[in-house]
């Protein structure tokens, strides 16, 4: 019997969860400037002091559903200028690369129902070097390295706290909390512990009056009185100090207001703690509540602290704890034995449950109501100077209020679209249901636009991402129908339906001249182009993207496969399929035929793909940079079995008639009038010939092929950089291997040589497709001039085994993302700890930007799941 897969059926366990935010300071919600100054607006260094209007922040932080009660711990270790209360980072103007943690945390353990979560938090024992990172990362240039805690030296002696913070739940609301600390260093060190609970400041603004009151009148419990919430009780077992202030900003400290008598602001407990000040109230009540708990750890060893939230009157709170804590872990540890059965080695083992970990830790409550934040509320006026850029204006309809898979709680703590749909395909292996509901929330009216857009991210919603949606939705759908023996149709019709809008949208907006050849900007891939390509070009200039318009064939493809699958059962799909089988084929002329073979996308001289710049004079200029530009056109693939064209009389009539009638169309696409092994029918915008070309360029190892999979751009750029002119401006192109040398797009992500796991996921999914298809008939050279010869499902599998590596132990008991820090690779209190980060060195595999951006890098968790 699988207990937690059993729990799943169950919506009341997932009621609390670790919904709390990482970072809430330096969002755009938060941020109610006349001038969209976000990063200044609130930041790291008033957060203690201000209270957030959209949603909260904290270490290891939980919170029930609709983040009405927030709990989470907080640190002191006698030495800090302030309490460990959040964690640490630089913002985007500070950092050489924008913005950047700077604390080191790992995500160990979690289940989908939340029942059993692990992490841990290395905490310095000496004082936490703030003003250093701040200055010596302030002080290096964008070609020098990022300046990590690591680096200062902290770690060095070893005198630091590890903290491992569990929890585990009895009940929907009854929640077990374990603290663990170790002290690692050779000498007694005090910390204080500071497990803090307080209610989301939703009183203040002018809707709502109603404030729930934390109290209590012992040092051993907190009562909680809140109509709305279910949790009634904290309940401490360590002796301490139960203090309590409000969640309210010190109005004081952060708008200089004359002081008041008997206000006790948001960082009363800090101030308490730190400078012993009397900010707290001796009533023993407030909106924001601790325990303040003291130990000397001993050196060498550890203290366990316990604590217990719920919601009835306990009068023996922990007399069952262990007990509790061993049977979750246990139905943890059930869970995951099933999902890796197939897995034989430990190491992937380790790597696939801590991937799934932070895909679960990174679930946040995330609230913005666009409407409201434009306007401000009753009591709180915004100050918008429309007259200028105020960001996501033509939102106003924008109403969001769920948990969501966020990127990384702390970097990215708000959605993005197209990282989302990333997320959703290891999601769709733990917890199938969350993933689905997850692609449907985007595509509900309070959140795509009216006209058919979907939101990108918070910072410009207005933005477009590749349109990836589809190709999430069905590789979900398939997952679920493989797990539970049935397919789950209304999910995919209902998703279906809404991206008709979607595509219509991208088919209306982002066709420039009506002729099926697409633009769309940076399409998520930043500052890969030789210039800004979401730049406004002058007198009717623009660019036609060989990505965009592949992203489009994809996405049509992608909706003629659903609706094949939902014809099987409702006839009016079929002919919704052939409306996207002819879209795409003619989006597939296009791309042929928007100029001669040195205007066109494709490049018969270098066999590649390439962007082409339409000038006002008619002609065109293509931009011959070597990029994951060119690879896209991969991803437009579909095999389509025989059995069911057979079932489809109508779509199979129209394919008939378009072979007859329309050469010129057929003729552009690969052969999907033959039939391949096994009965099968193949339709893509690359030819065997194209096709091989392609792959010969990406499986050279001096261009795209690392030893850790394949680079997002060409590495023959490294000595001799693409340059291009225009009207007078040179652009160059330098092949960069890691982080960002530019400020475009803020610099804290780059796509001009590292490996990002999302494109090459789509490269090893694309190439099993074809190889679906052609199986051994098609052999190609790997890598490029070995003269050794795999079909494509070997080259899948290699990119696939390179990719793992990355996280994999190798030989030397290294793994690559840690790079060269001998600390992170060798040292026993680090070596086996993961961290998924936002993408990867080109040529060593070193982890580069957000360091816990799980969502997209996650989907290692599925490539190390055997194909069976």
């Amino acid at each position: 019997m699988n207990v937690e897969k059993d729990r799943l059926n169950s919506h009341d366990w997932q009621d609390w969860g670790p919904y709390v935010s990482n970072r809430q300071w330096g969002n755009v919600r938060e941020d109610y400037s006349p001038d969209g100054n976000a990063w200044n607006f609130t930041n790291h260094n008033n957060a203690e002091s201000y209270a957030y209007r959209w949603g909260e922040e904290g270490i290891a932080g939980i919170s029930d559903h609709k983040q009405l009660l927030c709990f989470a711990l907080s640190f002191w270790n006698g030495n800090d200028k302030m309490v460990k209360e959040r964690f640490f980072g630089l913002s985007n103007p500070q950092g050489n690369h924008g913005e950047d943690v700077k604390e080191l945390f790992y995500y160990l353990d979690n289940t989908p129902t939340h029942s059993y979560m692990k992490m841990l938090y290395k905490y310095p024992i000496n004082e936490f070097p703030y003003d250093e990172l701040l200055q010596e990362n302030g002080r290096r240039s964008k070609k020098e390295p990022e300046y990590e805690i690591i680096d200062t030296g902290i770690f060095d002696n070893d005198e630091y706290f590890d903290i491992f913070i569990e929890y585990c739940k009895a009940d929907r609301y009854d929640i077990l909390v374990k603290v663990t600390v170790h002290n690692r260093s050779k000498n007694d060190a005090p910390l204080t512990l500071i497990p803090t609970l307080w209610f989301r400041n939703n009183w203040k603004w002018g809707y709502n009056q109603y404030k729930g009151q934390l109290n209590s009148y012992s040092d051993d419990y907190i009562n909680i009185f809140h109509d709305s919430v279910g949790i009634k009780k904290l309940y401490s077992k360590c002796e301490g100090e139960t203090v309590f202030c409000e969640n309210e900003t010190n109005t004081e400290k952060i708008y200089g207001c004359p002081k008041q008598e008997n206000a006790f602001f948001k960082d009363g407990i800090n101030n308490y703690v730190i400078k012993k000040s009397p900010t707290v109230n001796p009533e023993k009540r407030g909106s924001k509540a601790a325990f303040i708990i003291t130990k000397m750890v001993r050196a060498g060893e550890s203290e366990t602290f316990e604590l217990r939230l719920s919601s009835n009157v306990l009068d023996e709170p922990f007399e069952n704890f262990e007990q509790i804590f061993a049977e979750r872990k246990n139905e943890a540890d059930e869970f995951y034995r099933n999902i890796q059965e197939e897995i034989t080695n430990e190491d992937e083992k380790n790597v696939q449950r801590q991937a799934f970990a932070g895909l679960l830790w990174n679930k946040q409550f995330y609230h913005y109501n666009v409407g409201k934040w434009l306007k401000g509320d009753p009591n709180f006026e915004a100050p918008r100077n429309f007259n200028h850029y105020v960001r996501n204006r033509e939102w106003d309809h924008l109403h969001n209020k769920d948990i969501i898979s966020m990127p990384d709680k702390w970097e990215y703590p708000w959605y993005a679209t197209w990282d989302l749909a990333f997320h959703c395909v290891p999601f769709a292996l733990i917890d199938a249901n969350f993933a689905k509901n997850q692609l449907l929330l985007l595509t509900k009216e309070w959140y795509m636009h009216p006209n058919g857009q979907m939101p990108a991210y918070e910072w410009n919603l207005s933005d477009v991402n590749p349109p990836v949606h589809a190709w999430s939705c069905f590789r979900v759908f398939k997952i679920d129908e493989k797990q539970n023996g049935k397919p789950d149709l209304l999910f995919l019709e209902k998703v279906f339906q809404k991206l008709l809008l979607n595509f219509t949208w991208w088919v209306n907006r982002k066709d420039k001249n009506g002729k099926n050849i697409f633009g769309g900007g940076f399409l998520g891939l930043d500052n890969i182009g030789a210039f800004d390509r979401n730049m406004e070009l002058k007198d009717g200039e623009h660019l036609e993207q060989a990505d965009g318009t592949s992203w489009m064939a994809m996405y049509a493809l992608n909706m003629m496969r659903m609706a094949m699958e939902l014809a099987q059962y409702y006839q009016v799909y079929e002919d919704m399929a052939i409306k996207f089988f002819e879209h795409y084929l003619y989006i597939a002329e296009a791309m042929e035929n928007l100029g001669d073979g040195t205007k066109g996308l494709w490049n018969e001289e270098d066999g590649f793909f390439y962007d082409v710049l339409q000038l006002q004079n008619g002609t065109g200029v293509s931009l011959r940079l070597r990029s994951i530009v060119g690879l896209i056109p991969l991803f437009a693939v579909e095999i389509i079995e025989h059995h069911l064209l057979e079932k489809m009389p109508n779509f199979r009539g129209r394919m008939e008639w378009i072979l007859k009638n329309k050469p010129e169309l057929t003729k552009l696409v690969s052969h999907w009038d033959e039939e391949g092994h096994g009965r099968k029918h193949l339709m893509s915008i690359l030819r065997k010939n194209r096709l091989t070309k392609v792959l010969t360029r990406m499986l050279d190892e001096k261009e795209f092929l690392s030893t850790y999979g394949i680079r997002a751009m060409s590495k023959v750029y490294e000595e001799n950089p693409f340059v291009f002119n225009v009207h007078g401006a040179e652009n160059v192109v330098y092949y960069t291997p890691a982080e960002s040398d530019s400020r475009m797009f803020g610099g804290n992500s780059n796509w001009r040589g590292p490996i990002w796991f999302p494109i090459n996921f789509l490269i090893v999914e694309s190439l099993q497709r074809f190889h679906f298809y052609y199986g051994n008939s098609l052999k190609i050279e790997f890598p490029t001039g070995s003269g050794e010869k795999k079909n494509l499902d070997e080259v899948a599998q290699n990119i696939s085994n390179r990719l793992c590596s990355i996280f994999l132990q190798d030989e030397n008991g290294r793994r690559a993302f840690n790079g060269t820090y001998d600390k992170f690779n060798f040292d026993e209190n680090f070596k086996n700890y993961i961290t998924f980060f936002e993408y990867f060195h080109g040529d060593n595999g070193r982890g580069v930007g957000a360091s816990h951006q799980t969502g997209w890098t996650a989907t290692v968790a599925k490539l190390l799941k055997p194909r069976l």
